[in-house]
């Protein structure tokens, strides 16, 4: 008996936990409610006072009066219709407004926090890019192409001309002028890199007798001549083309025909002519002052685009006094040697006339013994002779030579090489 009294308040105890917290629930869930309906009854339209709606209705009945005299069947409608209703509204249903409002204010709780005030975009600006940085970049692609274009179109010209086979070729057969085939080729390489220039290349090789001034110009003569015909290479020699018995006028419009024809050919063709002027020396003050208007920078294009090689003896004697005086100290070798010979030079070509202003004065030194001996030997190879060593020497020994502490330099270079072997 005792054993259900003790079961009966476990039971009451668990039906207690389970229906006070629902309990709490409802309570709290009746409260909301009666908090919103009386919320919602605050915000109702608040009732008119019955004297204004009184007055209100009067002035609606005779505007539905005056109306009448109009139109019978629309003043009745008017008036079932105000009999109908009591008061005018945009509102379907207070309640469903009410529950807008309440939802709009949980999606303002809801949105996103932002950086940036109402007013203001809420994103972040796009970068505009600049026209003139894409305008710059398309310039630079259009410079840097033009620039490879312009390297390939030299590369193309000097291999037209063959200057590095025409450069083998002088170091081979020209004898102890190291210095003055490295200047030629340079000077040739810079002007023959394109078709387009300010002024005509002039070249002036002087120096004495023998040191092989001439030589050079026969070979640029024949490379030039198995790369552009013929027609574009002149070796004016002065003894020969205007011998002194001929008047001088002749002579000037001779060469200024040669010069003029020769130049409108080649710029038709799009080539640069060669003339080698040997014995310069020898012409008269007339054919000098034409040369000189050639020379000019201020002329039309065909005429600046032509090379002119110089031959003459003056300054030899400047050169060979330099080259004695300096032999010790082997100054030609140098840079600052080479300098100094040139302000030694230059100045007395410009005293035998102004056209050297225009030119590129390249000396040619003093030929050594062992440089005639090679001479010796180049030679008797061209007419098919076996030489011999110490007959070659034997050869050599009977030129006159300048004698200093250690070296001999020939008078007369490889002149007189041809006449002896000739002899043989």
């Amino acid at each position: 008996e005792e054993e259900p009294a003790t079961e009966i308040p476990a039971a009451s105890r668990r039906m207690y936990s389970i229906s006070s917290p629902l309990r709490a629930i409802i309570r709290l869930r009746r409260r909301y409610r009666g908090q919103k309906k009386s919320r919602l009854h605050l915000e109702l339209p608040r009732e008119k006072p019955p004297e204004l709606v009184h007055t209100r209705l009067l002035q609606r009945q005779l505007s539905l009066s005056r109306t009448g005299l109009y139109g019978p069947s629309v003043s009745l409608f008017n008036q079932s219709s105000f009999e109908s209703s009591q008061y005018f509204t945009f509102d379907t249903s207070v309640e469903q407004c009410a529950m807008k409002k309440c939802r709009r204010k949980k999606n303002r709780r809801k949105s996103r926090l932002v950086l940036y005030p109402d007013k203001t975009k809420r994103y972040l600006p796009a970068e505009e890019t600049s026209k003139a940085k894409r305008c710059l970049v398309l310039l630079i692609v259009i410079i840097f192409f033009q620039i490879l274009n312009a390297i390939e179109n030299l590369d193309d010209n000097l291999q037209k001309y063959d200057l590095d086979g025409l450069e083998k070729t002088m170091h081979r057969e020209v004898f102890g002028q190291k210095a003055a085939v490295e200047s030629i080729m340079e000077l040739l390489k810079d002007y023959l890199a394109t078709h387009i220039h300010s002024k005509p290349l002039v070249i002036s090789l002087n120096g004495p007798t023998g040191v092989g001034k001439s030589h050079v110009g026969w070979l640029l003569a024949k490379h030039f001549r198995s790369i552009m015909d013929n027609d574009f290479v002149l070796q004016y020699f002065v003894m020969h083309h205007c011998p002194s018995g001929m008047a001088p006028l002749t002579c000037e419009i001779d060469l200024s025909k040669k010069i003029s024809d020769m130049v409108t050919r080649a710029e038709i063709e799009e080539k640069i002519p060669l003339f080698i002027l040997d014995e310069v020396e020898l012409m008269s003050p007339v054919l000098l002052d034409t040369l000189s208007r050639f020379f000019e920078p201020n002329q039309t294009n065909e005429f600046l685009n032509a090379i002119y090689i110089l031959i003459s003896n003056i300054g030899g004697g400047e050169i060979t006094k330099f080259v004695i005086q300096n032999a010790s100290a082997e100054m030609l070798h140098q840079q600052r040697g080479v300098e100094e010979l040139l302000s030694i030079v230059q100045p007395v070509l410009i005293d035998a006339h102004p056209l050297w202003k225009f030119a590129d004065i390249i000396p040619f030194v003093l030929l050594e013994k062992t440089h005639v001996i090679n001479c010796f030997l180049e030679e008797m190879r061209r007419e098919g002779l076996y030489p011999d060593q110490k007959h070659v020497e034997s050869l050599a020994s009977q030129l006159s030579y300048y004698t200093t502490e250690d070296k001999q330099y020939s008078r007369m270079g490889c002149k007189q090489v041809v006449a002896k072997v000739n002899l043989l």
